[in-house]
């Protein structure tokens, strides 16, 4: 199937306006996006698995593709992951049926066709959503979410690995499913052999949860929030040894706690914490910078406070830029003595947000000035290497279009 047309950066919104999707960067410059759900009328809906965007960091245009093939069912809550620009999608729920099944597809292929993972070796998860992934030596690292399983799965399991929230009969892929509740499982998927594992881990692991976030520094896999604490906490995996370690930080030094936010790693023992779904109820603005060496917390000034954001996702651009699209910016939920019910959000964002982490180059620096401020070259630009002004270029496409 041949790719869509591009698709300038000044296209309608709507249809980049989208939260719990999931996106990655390649080559640091452009964005993949896939999935995610936004509001038609009235109604949280979820979007194709039939089409994917790209956007190039340095111009802000954005390319929507079709994608072929066995074309996975409308999910939410799935977890998506990237190894060499494959992108996996592994569980989610469509229309109150829960998943364990898994598909890929190859992105950096013009012509793109979705695959379904079939032949696996080892015990296939149970299903879930709201999980998280870490990707480490081509392997997919999952862990939490919320799901279901079978008797016989719940009574074989550490009590401490599994909360069990209610009993309900669903019959999935032929097996009856019971009990469902969030789980604390580390599940590895080895991209090469196929194989599904679960290995034994060690230490004082995180409770079960959802809705969390993660992120890889080296070998060791990070967790944090998911759960009603006061404070945002921090665990860590070693994925060699897989070992838990739990870090001890003051109250008073910690980020309110939350879910639905994002960690993303910045430097050999640097993680960003952007936003999420705070237990104060409220859709959060602040961003948090974590040392994993001196296991301490700083709260970090941006120019985007006026951007609260929930349910988004946030990649590591160039420069150690982090990059910040989609999600929602007033998350809100209905409780009463029944149920806990999520309102369908007119709210879902269609812009990307950029952090500075580290000093910029002097190149960096002089792009960006004149990309801001093309009419003071515009006799100058023409001199430029045809390399160079193609990239200066770009940077005067992405300040016109992006209003930053």
């Amino acid at each position: 199937m041949e790719a869509a047309a591009a698709t300038r950066g000044d296209a309608p919104a709507s249809r980049l306006e989208r939260s719990s999707h999931t996106a990655f960067l390649e080559d640091d410059s452009r964005l993949i996006v896939w999935g995610g759900y936004q509001m038609v009328g009235g109604q949280d809906m979820v979007l194709p698995s039939d089409e994917i965007w790209l956007c190039d960091l340095d111009s802000g245009m954005w390319e929507r593709r079709e994608i072929s093939g066995d074309i996975p069912p409308n999910l939410s809550g799935f977890c998506g992951a990237n190894v060499d620009s494959t992108l996996y999608i592994f569980g989610g729920c469509d229309d109150s049926v829960y998943s364990n099944q898994m598909f890929s597809v190859d992105v950096s292929e013009q012509c793109c066709s979705w695959k379904r993972v079939t032949g696996t070796k080892g015990t296939t998860p149970s299903p879930r959503s709201k999980h998280s992934c870490w990707v480490h030596r081509d392997r997919l690292i999952y862990f939490g979410g919320y799901g279901c399983k079978t008797i016989w799965e719940v009574r074989n399991i550490s009590s401490s690995c599994f909360v069990l929230e209610e009993m309900a009969w669903a019959m999935i892929g032929g097996a009856l499913f019971q009990c469902w509740g969030w789980n604390s499982e580390v599940i590895v998927f080895d991209t090469h052999s196929a194989m599904w594992s679960k290995p034994e881990t060690k230490g004082p692991a995180p409770s079960p949860r959802g809705c969390h976030a993660s992120a890889l520094l080296g070998n060791k896999g990070y967790i944090t929030g998911g759960v009603e604490t006061a404070q945002l906490d921090m665990f860590c995996l070693d994925l060699e040894t897989w070992t838990w370690t739990q870090f001890d930080i003051s109250p008073s030094c910690a980020p309110l706690g939350r879910s639905l936010h994002t960690m993303t790693p910045t430097s050999d023992q640097g993680l960003f914490v952007y936003g999420g779904l705070g237990t104060n109820g409220e859709t959060l603005n602040d961003a948090w910078h974590f040392n994993t060496q001196k296991r301490e917390w700083t709260k970090v000034a941006h120019l985007h406070k006026d951007k609260p954001r929930a349910c988004h996702t946030a990649c590591l651009g160039r420069d150690s830029d982090v990059v910040v699209f989609g999600g929602t910016s007033n998350l809100c939920f209905l409780m009463d003595s029944v149920a806990i019910l999520r309102v369908p959000s007119a709210h879902h964002c269609s812009d990307m947000l950029i952090f500075q982490t580290q000093p910029y180059s002097l190149s960096r620096l002089c792009e960006d000035f004149i990309g801001r401020n093309p009419d003071l070259f515009s006799v100058q630009i023409s001199w430029l290497p045809s390399r160079l002004q193609k990239k200066v270029d770009k940077r005067i496409s992405f300040f016109s279009t992006s209003g930053f």
